[in-house]
């Protein structure tokens, strides 16, 4: 008998092997390039400023006034909150630094703002804005979200906690401070600006080609494109990125039909479930087609357009990864996970990150989910799901496939829906707005590390790919809690923190103004 039962177990077994999901495994990153970048390699920038600076000092206060002012002001893009105000004070600030010709510009959804200021300057540099910010959490917030309260946060020293203080009003307001400097102390910048803003960003930018396509003709005159942000660590260490992935943010739906069955009008009881089909299960059950059980993507043909890394972005991988896998445990804790995915070491995860694509699940909602039991069998069930995109994939394409792979399995009832989408940008380290931008790094004693993109997203490509134009993304300054509870920048930081102050976060931007001047002045080699 127990021969026979061992005989059956392995049987048994075997068949359910067999039936389950071969693994997804992806391809291997290969990176052959052995040299890597160093920003080491790029002079410190030698501008000095100090008038401007003194100015910077004597409006300390005034100036993190106005970070509180915009931050107080809500912009949810989700829920049409404030928007309209938000838009119109942003266009109105722009008007008060001297920028004659501003405009609110309407588009299919929220409006963009415009302003051009013309300093009778050889180069003129874009400066990429968003007004818009993440809804606010109902729990979780230790002030009001947009009370624009300064808290003292042990470890890091006096911040601006609230809603878009780190993404993107805080380091957005400081750029326009230290513009406010220049123009104070110098008459005008060393660089014409265009600011040109959106008010969807959390949205994924739905209607942002729109503003750009109306300026188009003066924004191809430009010769790079910035976008203000926080890039240094808690550590006070500072990371560069050159681009982004794209995206495209997708809805699936699965819901009772004459052909899959399951109630087609409204959620009845529960225990029909015996006799009528669930528009969840199928659901999750389509889902589970995208993946393998070990959560690599299994759509056919998902990768083929992916083009490998060239060698500058080998070499800037390298410059990452080289002596940083020690990093790896804090990068783990920080993010509160145990390992990375399916056991990849330090080097492949980053590779991954940079080089792969991914299909996440956002959400998922069906039936019931609050407290305590009622037993009901949904009509409709639906999921949120993003993938990120990496060179030289499109979101058409993407969904495309997807849309074939559930096709393939029997899923030819479940409804896909676009909800945002633009493919990845990147700009060359060699880019004279790179190096600028490195220059100051340096003079304020960051040697970043280089990355030619970040895993997340944003609209860059109307920038890179439909008008030709390098950008990149910069500053200093430290901030936190991005689309969560208590987002914060350090304005004060602590004694002996590494941290930018808001006012060297300022200095930093008087400085890449006059730096990129000089870069663009320089006869190409």
């Amino acid at each position: 008998m127990l021969c026979r039962s061992l005989l059956y177990t392995s049987v048994l077994s075997a068949a359910l092997l067999c039936a389950l999901p071969a693994r997804a495994v992806p391809p291997k990153i290969a990176i052959a390039e052995t040299a890597a970048f160093d920003a080491a390699s790029v002079a410190p920038f030698a501008g000095d400023y100090a008038d401007v600076y003194a100015y910077l000092g004597k409006q300390r206060e005034h100036n993190l006034a106005q970070l509180q002012r915009w931050v107080r002001q809500p912009s949810i893009s989700a829920q049409n909150k404030g928007i309209a105000q938000m838009a119109e004070l942003l266009r109105a600030d722009l008007q008060q630094l001297g920028f004659r010709d501003t405009a609110l510009v309407p588009t299919s959804g929220h409006p963009g703002v415009y302003g051009y200021l013309d300093a009778g300057a050889e180069h003129t540099l874009v400066v990429y804005m968003m007004y818009d910010v993440q809804p606010i959490e109902p729990t979780g917030w230790k002030v009001d979200a947009f009370a624009g309260s300064l808290v003292d946060e042990p470890g890091l020293g006096k911040v601006l906690m609230a809603r878009g203080a780190t993404n993107q009003k805080g380091p957005q307001r400081a750029f326009l401070n230290a513009l406010e400097a220049v123009i104070k102390t110098r008459g005008k910048p060393p660089v014409n600006l265009i600011v040109l803003a959106e008010g969807e960003e959390e949205l994924g930018s739905p209607h942002y080609p729109e503003v750009v396509a109306k300026y188009a003709d003066t924004l191809r005159k430009a010769d790079g494109v910035f976008f203000p942000m926080n890039t240094q660590g808690r550590d006070g260490d500072a990371s560069m990125f050159l681009g982004v992935k794209g995206i495209v943010y997708m809805e699936l739906e699965a819901k009772g039909n004459a052909a899959s069955g399951g109630p087609q009008r409204a959620e009845v009881h529960g225990s029909l479930a015996a006799k009528l089909d669930s528009p969840s299960w199928r659901l999750v059950q389509a889902l589970a087609t995208l993946t393998g059980p070990d959560g690599e993507i299994a759509v056919p043909g998902y990768r083929d357009a992916i083009r490998a890394p060239n060698r500058e972005e080998q070499q800037l991988f390298n410059g990452i990864v080289r002596g940083r896998e020690a990093d790896a445990a804090k990068q783990l804790e920080s993010l509160g996970a145990a390992r990375w995915k399916n056991g990849r070491d330090y080097r492949d995860a980053t590779a991954a990150e940079l080089f792969d694509t991914t299909l996440n699940i956002d959400g998922l909602v069906a039936g019931y989910t609050g407290e305590g039991v009622k037993t009901i069998l949904p009509h409709r069930a639906v999921a949120k799901v993003d993938s990120r995109l990496v060179p030289d994939q499109t979101p058409d394409q993407a969904l495309a496939l997807i849309r074939k792979r559930l096709d393939d399995k029997g899923f030819q009832d479940v409804e896909i829906r676009k909800l945002s989408g633009y493919p990845p940008a990147q700009t060359s380290v060699t880019a004279p707005l790179t190096q600028a931008a490195l220059s100051v790094y340096r003079k304020y004693g960051q040697t970043p590390p280089v990355a030619p993109r970040i895993g997340g997203s944003a609209p860059y490509y109307v920038f890179t790919q439909t008008l030709g134009l390098p950008m990149i993304s910069g500053g200093l300054g430290h901030g936190s809690g991005a689309h969560a509870p208590n987002e914060y920048m350090v304005v004060e930081p602590a004694a002996g923190s590494k941290v930018a102050s808001l006012e060297q976060v300022e200095r930093f931007y008087v400085d890449l103004l006059y730096s990129l001047s000089d870069a663009l002045k320089r006869p190409k080699p």
